[in-house]
């Protein structure tokens, strides 16, 4: 019986794709506002190029982006984009439509509930306190503090020790095939493939490893109930098997 559910933090809890996009955006505008010689387009484009090379959680996105454009080091025109990417984000942080009534749901019902994100520590406890989820939940790992990232199996197995829970009593339930879903199945884990966000269409070789897919975390509560009447059905036949 399933008595844990896991959830990734990114586009399956809060809604970060069309965060960081807008926030970046508003960013670049801020930074040509503010004098930055180069027009928008090109300037957004090294900056997603400086992100995929670099990572989301580089903390010196602006300067490099200087480096890249030939121009020489700013401190206005970096604050100009430091300004308008927090202002953004902090202006725009929601979660994923119902989160907090389906986590309200699953606590009702008796499930313990857990977070296993990968990302910078600061960022993604900050973006759980600023939408004040914490309570929700009675774990929360982050791969940059723990020092293995998904799909790595420790990460899910630390996940699983600290709740106290076997792999075959723990679901994962998040929007990346590859370290989500993939990195669950591999330590026994039940599997929920919330298919939104940027990840939506990609990974898509890993979907076998996907138990469930779901594009409303509404749909949850109702996988979950057919799991419990499964388990319910099972012990039924071996007893009825037993008695003859």
């Amino acid at each position: 019986m399933i008595k844990v559910v896991f959830f990734d933090l990114d586009d399956t809890l809060v809604d970060t794709t069309r965060l960081a996009e807008m926030a970046r955006r508003n960013a670049i505008e801020n930074m040509v506002r503010h004098g930055l010689p180069v027009d928008f387009d090109t300037a957004y484009g090294e900056l997603l190029d400086l992100i995929s090379e670099y990572g989301s959680n580089f903390n010196r996105h602006f300067d490099y982006l200087l480096r890249r454009l030939e121009l020489p080091t700013n401190p206005k025109w970096i604050a100009a984009g430091v300004i308008a990417y927090h202002n953004t984000k902090f202006a725009y942080l929601r979660t994923v439509k119902g989160v907090r009534r389906i986590l309200l749901d699953l606590q009702r019902n008796g499930y313990r509930l857990g977070i296993i994100t990968d990302g910078d520590p600061i960022k993604q406890w900050e973006k759980i306190l600023r939408l004040e989820l914490d309570a929700y939940f009675d774990e929360v790992l982050i791969s940059d503090y723990l020092g293995v990232k998904k799909p790595h199996p420790k990460i899910f197995q630390k996940g699983l020790k600290n709740i106290g829970a076997k792999p075959r009593e723990a679901i994962m339930v998040g929007d990346r095939l590859y370290s989500d879903i993939y990195g669950a199945k591999q330590v026994g884990m039940r599997t929920v493939w919330f298919k939104y966000g940027k990840y939506a269409d990609r990974e898509l070789e890993y979907l076998d490893y996907a138990d469930f897919t779901i594009d409303s975390l509404d749909r949850l509560p109702e996988i979950l109930r057919g799991l419990k009447f499964e388990k319910e059905s099972e012990e039924g036949s071996d007893k009825e098997v037993h008695a003859d």
